[in-house]
C-alpha cells in the first residue's frame, strides 16, 4: 500500500524514464518532408522529360533545354503546398499542454502530461483531459469519452475502472494509476492503424499518368528509331540528330497540363483557405467535385456540440419555478453542457439559500441541492425521478428527439444527514433542450441533396437521438435508422450500409466498414469526423474532412482540415473542386493536341523515314504562348456545374480534331514542297504557321462561348504567338511567309476552320453520348 499512499519515488521515475516508459509519444499520419519530396520528383513524367533534357545537353543544344523550366516550377510548387499545409496542422494544437497533478515521493506536484511514467499516480478532476490509459484507485468521476467512442452520454468512472486517454472529465475528482503510456494507449493504438498516409485520389493525375506509361512504352523504341533514321540513313550530325528525335518525345508528353493542374488547384488552395478551409491534400479538392455520398458526424457536424433550452414548463402553479431553478443553479458546482445551457437562460439567485448537496451523477442521472425553508430540489432525468408518473410534455419532447430533465420538490427534507430520495419528491417543472443545429445546417443539407449527394449520418449515440436530429437539421430521410450494437457480423453492417440513413451506436471499426461497403458500391465517399473515433474511416474515405477542434489525430490524416469546425463551409470547396475539374476539362483538348499529333507523326516519320518537321524550342513557344498563357487564366473562371463524364476521354476527343487537322496539313505542305521545289525552310515555316493557326483554333473553341476576357484572350494570343515566331525566327529556325506562301497559308486556314467546325461537332456528340452511357 506503500506506493498508493506515496506514489513512485524519484529514482523509480528516473529508471521508467530510462527504461522508455514515458508519455512522450505522438502519433504521426502526416507525410514526411523526405516522402514530399519523393513523391513529387521521383515520377515517371520527370524521368522521361529528365532524360530528354539529359541528351539534349550533352549535344550543346542549350535553346532547346527551356521546358526544363516548366517541369522545376511544377514541382516546386507540389512540394512547398504540401509541406505548408503540413506545418499549418502541426501548429494547430487545439489542447493547450496541460500540467498534470501527479504523487511522487509523497508529495502533490504538477508536470508536463508528456513527463508522466508508468504506475504513476494522478489526481485528475473536472475539466482535464486524461493523458494516459489509467485505473481509478480511489474516487468518483463522469467522462466525456465522445472523442474515442463517438458516445455523447458520461460515462461513471469509480474504483478499479478504466480511464482511456483523450477522453475528458466532466465532474468529480479521483486518484489513478497509469497503466499504459505513449503507444501503448488505447487512442495511440486506434490511431496507429491509419498511420499510413492515404494514397493519392485523382482522376487528373490519374489521367496524365496513363499518359505518360502509354508514351513512356513508345517514347524509347520510337526515340531510338528515329534517332537512328536521322544519324545512320539521313546522315544527320549528332546534335540534329538528337534535337530532332527530342522534339518529337517531348511532345507527347503534356509538360504544360500537368503544370496547369498544379497551379489551378493551388488557386484552390488558396482560395479555401480564405475561408477558413485547410487543404492539406491539394488533389482532394478535385476528388471533392467527384463525391456523391457525404458520411457526417452528429456532434460537432450537425450540431454545434452544445445545449440550448427549448422551454421551461411549469407543472405545480404554486412554487416560483424561476427563483428555485436559479437558487439551484447558484448553489450547484456541477459543469456539464446541460448545465452550462441552463445557465445561459436561467440567471443564478440567492433567494434561496442551500444546507446540502449531492453533485449530477451520470449513474443516478439526478442530482440534489437541499434548501432552507424550501426543502431538496432534485434535477434529473425523468425515468430517474418521477419513474412512477407520466407527463404529456415529457412523451412529446422525448418523442421529437429533444432532452428532457424534471425539476422536482421534496418541502420535507430539512437534515442534512437525511439521505436524499427523490422518489418522495413531486414534480415542479419539466426542462425541454435541444442540440443546437449549426446555422445553415439545413441549408448545406438541401443544397447537397439536391447536387446528388447521398447523405448518410454516423455516430455513437442513440439511433433514435441522431435520427431526431438528423430530421431537425433537415437530413432527408432521417427517419431510416438503425442501432448498429445490434449488429456483430461483417456481412450485415455492410448491408445495413446500402439500406439505412441513420446509424447509431455505430463503432470505430464499424464506421470504416461502413464507408469501405459504400465505395465498394462505387461511390465516391467523403467522411467528417473530429474524434479519434473517426480515424479508421477518415483513412477509408476517398476524402476525409475533420474539424480544427478535435483530436490531432484525426486532423493529421484528413485531406481537409475545417478551421472553424464547420461543415457548411464544405459547398465553398465542392465548388472549387467543380472550378478547377470543369476548366482543366475545357482547356485540356489544347494541350492534348500536341500529344496526339506528335505520337500520330512520330509514327508516319518512322514509316516514311523522314525527319520530324519541329525542334524543341518550336514546341515551347506553342506550350507557353497557346497552352500556357490562355489557359492560365480560363482556369481561375467560376464554373459550378456537375461534373459529367469523364476527364480523359472527353479531354482527348475535344483535342482530336484538331490533330488530325494538324496530320493533313502536314501531308498538304509535303504535297506542295514536292510540286513547288520549296527548300526544306520554306516548308518549315508553312507548316509551323498553319501548327500556330490550328493551334489558336482550339484556343477560340476552348473560349466559346465568348465574354470580354475571352475575346481578350483570343485576340492576345493569336497575336501574340505569330509576332513572337516572327521576332525570334532565328532560334525557332523558321522564316518568314512569302508571297507565295502566305495565299497558300489563308487557303488552308480557311479550311482548317470548316474543318475544326465539322469535326468539333461531330467530337461533341461523341461525349455527349458517352456521358449519357455513363450515367445510365
Amino acid at each position: 500500500m506503500k506506493q498508493i499512499d506515496t506514489g513512485l519515488t524519484s529514482e523509480e521515475v528516473t529508471q521508467r524514464t530510462e527504461q522508455g516508459q514515458h508519455n512522450d509519444y505522438e502519433t504521426k499520419t502526416s507525410k514526411s518532408t523526405t516522402a514530399i519530396f519523393k513523391d513529387n520528383i521521383l515520377t515517371l513524367f520527370n524521368l522521361l522529360n529528365l532524360l530528354i533534357g539529359v541528351c539534349l545537353l550533352a549535344v550543346g543544344a542549350y535553346s532547346n533545354l527551356f521546358y526544363l523550366v516548366i517541369i522545376l516550377i511544377n514541382i516546386t510548387v507540389g512540394i512547398s503546398q504540401e509541406i505548408h499545409a503540413r506545418n499549418l496542422v502541426k501548429k494547430l494544437s487545439i489542447i493547450a499542454q496541460q500540467e498534470i497533478r501527479v504523487i511522487r515521493d509523497g508529495v502533490t506536484q504538477s508536470v508536463d502530461a508528456k513527463s508522466l511514467v508508468l504506475d504513476d499516480l494522478v489526481v485528475i478532476g473536472a475539466g482535464e483531459q486524461i493523458p494516459a490509459d489509467m485505473v481509478v484507485l480511489s474516487g468518483q468521476t463522469d467522462v466525456n469519452e465522445s472523442m474515442l467512442t463517438g458516445e455523447a452520454d458520461l460515462v461513471v468512472k469509480e474504483n478499479d475502472a478504466i480511464l482511456l486517454s483523450g477522453s475528458f472529465v466532466a465532474s468529480g475528482e479521483v486518484t489513478a494509476k497509469v497503466i499504459r503510456v505513449g503507444a501503448e494507449n488505447y487512442a495511440a493504438k486506434l490511431s496507429n492503424e491509419a498511420k499510413t498516409h492515404k494514397p493519392l485520389r485523382s482522376e487528373l493525375v490519374s489521367s496524365i499518368r496513363k499518359v505518360t506509361k502509354f508514351t513512356s512504352l513508345v517514347i524509347v523504341p520510337l526515340g531510338v528509331i528515329l534517332f537512328l533514321q536521322a544519324y545512320l540513313f539521313r546522315g544527320s550530325d549528332l546534335k540534329e540528330a538528337v534535337i530532332v528525335s527530342s522534339a518529337a518525345l517531348l511532345g507527347m508528353l503534356p509538360k504544360g497540363l500537368v503544370l496547369l493542374i498544379s497551379i489551378a488547384l493551388t488557386t484552390g488552395v488558396i482560395k479555401l483557405a480564405k475561408k477558413r478551409i485547410l487543404v492539406q491534400d491539394m488533389y482532394a479538392i478535385e476528388t471533392l467535385a467527384h463525391v456523391d455520398t457525404l458520411c457526417l458526424d452528429k456532434t460537432g457536424t450537425l450540431t454545434e456540440g452544445r445545449l440550448s433550452v427549448e422551454s421551461i414548463q411549469p407543472i405545480d402553479d404554486t412554487q416560483d419555478v424561476t427563483a428555485i431553478l436559479g437558487s439551484y443553479l447558484a448553489a450547484s458546482t456541477d459543469n456539464n453542457v446541460t448545465m452550462q445551457a441552463l445557465r445561459q437562460t436561467i440567471t443564478g439567485s440567492d433567494h434561496y439559500q442551500s444546507f446540502a448537496a449531492m453533485p449530477f451523477s451520470s449513474d443516478r442521472k439526478w442530482g440534489a441541492i437541499a434548501f432552507h425553508e424550501l426543502g431538496a430540489v432534485y434535477l434529473g432525468a425523468p425515468e430517474k425521478t418521477i419513474a412512477n408518473q407520466q407527463l404529456p410534455q415529457i412523451q412529446e419532447a422525448q418523442s421529437a428527439g429533444l432532452r428532457v430533465l424534471v425539476l422536482t420538490l421534496d418541502p420535507h427534507y430539512n437534515d442534512a444527514n437525511q439521505p436524499f430520495d427523490p422518489a418522495k419528491a413531486a414534480p415542479l417543472a419539466v426542462l425541454v433542450l435541444a442540440d443546437v443545429i449549426r446555422e445553415n445546417a439545413e441549408n448545406t443539407l438541401a443544397y447537397l441533396s439536391a447536387e446528388g449527394v447521398d447523405l448518410k449520418v454516423i455516430s455513437g449515440d442513440n439511433p433514435i437521438t441522431v435520427s431526431a436530429i438528423a430530421k431537425r437539421a433537415g437530413l432527408p430521410d432521417s427517419e431510416n435508422y438503425i442501432d448498429l450494437s445490434q449488429l456483430t457480423e461483417e456481412a450485415d453492417v455492410r448491408q445495413a450500409a446500402q439500406t439505412y440513413t441513420v446509424f447509431g451506436r455505430v463503432t470505430p471499426q464499424q464506421k470504416k466498414l461502413l464507408v469501405s461497403e459504400l465505395k465498394a458500391l462505387g461511390n465516391t465517399v467523403a467522411m467528417t469526423g473530429d474524434g479519434v473515433n473517426d480515424v479508421l474511416a477518415l483513412r477509408e474515405a476517398d476524402v476525409s474532412i475533420a474539424m480544427a477542434a478535435g483530436d490531432s489525430a484525426a486532423r493529421q490524416i484528413a485531406n481537409l482540415v475545417l478551421l472553424d469546425s464547420d461543415f457548411t463551409t464544405l459547398p465553398a470547396a465542392l465548388f472549387e473542386g467543380r472550378r478547377v475539374v470543369n476548366n482543366v476539362t475545357k482547356v485540356s483538348g489544347i494541350f492534348f493536341i500536341k500529344t496526339i499529333y506528335s505520337f500520330l507523326l512520330s509514327l508516319l516519320c518512322v514509316a516514311t523515314s523522314t525527319a520530324f518537321p519541329f525542334i524543341p524550342i518550336q514546341i515551347t513557344l506553342l506550350d507557353l504562348a497557346i497552352e500556357g498563357y490562355p489557359s492560365f487564366f480560363l482556369s481561375f473562371e467560376e464554373d459550378k456545374k456537375r461534373i459529367t463524364g469523364r476527364y480523359l476521354p472527353t479531354a482527348l476527343l475535344r483535342a482530336l480534331p484538331s490533330a488530325l487537322l494538324v496530320l493533313l496539313n502536314y501531308f498538304a505542305v509535303q504535297f506542295l514542297q514536292t510540286d513547288y521545289g520549296w527548300e526544306p525552310m520554306t516548308a518549315t515555316t508553312l507548316f509551323y504557321y498553319l501548327l500556330i493557326g490550328i493551334s489558336c483554333l482550339a484556343v477560340i473553341r476552348s473560349c466559346l462561348p465568348l465574354n470580354p476576357l475571352r475575346l481578350f484572350l483570343i485576340v492576345t494570343t493569336i497575336s501574340g504567338t505569330y509576332i513572337a515566331a516572327m521576332l525570334f525566327h532565328h532560334i525557332l529556325e523558321v522564316g518568314f511567309l512569302t508571297s507565295i506562301t502566305l495565299p497558300i497559308f489563308v487557303g488552308l486556314m480557311a479550311i482548317n476552320c470548316l474543318l475544326q467546325w465539322g469535326l468539333s461537332a461531330l467530337a461533341t456528340q461523341i461525349t455527349r453520348r458517352l456521358e449519357q452511357n455513363a450515367t445510365a
